[in-house]
């Protein structure tokens, strides 16, 4: 069993990573998101990722990453702790934080051989989409838990404390 801690590394120690597995013919699968404030959605869009490769790489948002997507409220929760909460899941093989807006540098370093993304990217052009597919690889895309979402569940908690007030 990995220490979740183990799990959360650094670009170059991923690169690595990847190239020992592709070494033992592991398929691998690769997905990313901003994982605010993880939900049944989160986690079961994770689990389905999982049964596509047999390791699962997520790129997580940055603090300053998810303000620039997000908005300056957010995120809620820490890089750091979103991190170490996804390194957590059992489904969940490695984690690694980027700062950019998109994930398209880490997608094109890692190359894997399933990107992963919601369905609600179906043709809208999924970032790395095109990479992944010009070296042979494949792209899937995950039906969400409909009414789950981090953003839908901040402004429930904000129209619950206004009404409280």
């Amino acid at each position: 069993m990995m220490n979740t801690q183990t799990k959360i590394i650094k670009l170059a120690t991923l690169k690595k990573k990847v190239r020992a597995l592709r070494g033992r013919k592991r398929k691998i699968a690769f997905t990313n998101g901003c994982f605010d404030i993880l939900h049944l959605g989160h986690v079961s869009y994770l689990q389905e990722a999982k049964k596509a490769a047999d390791v699962l790489v997520v790129g997580v948002n940055s603090d300053r990453s998810v303000r620039k997507i997000k908005g300056s409220n957010r995120p809620i929760v820490s890089e750091k702790s979103r991190a170490a909460v996804l390194a957590a899941l059992a489904c969940v093989d490695h984690v690694v934080l980027f700062d950019e807006e998109t994930p398209i540098a880490l997608i094109e370093a890692v190359k894997p051989d399933v990107l992963i993304k919601g369905a609600d990217w179906k043709g809208k052009g999924a970032v790395g989409s095109e990479s992944v597919k010009a070296y042979g690889g494949k792209v899937k895309f995950i039906k969400f838990v409909n009414g789950l979402s981090s953003t839908g569940i901040i402004k429930r908690i904000v129209k619950s404390a206004k009404r409280k007030r």
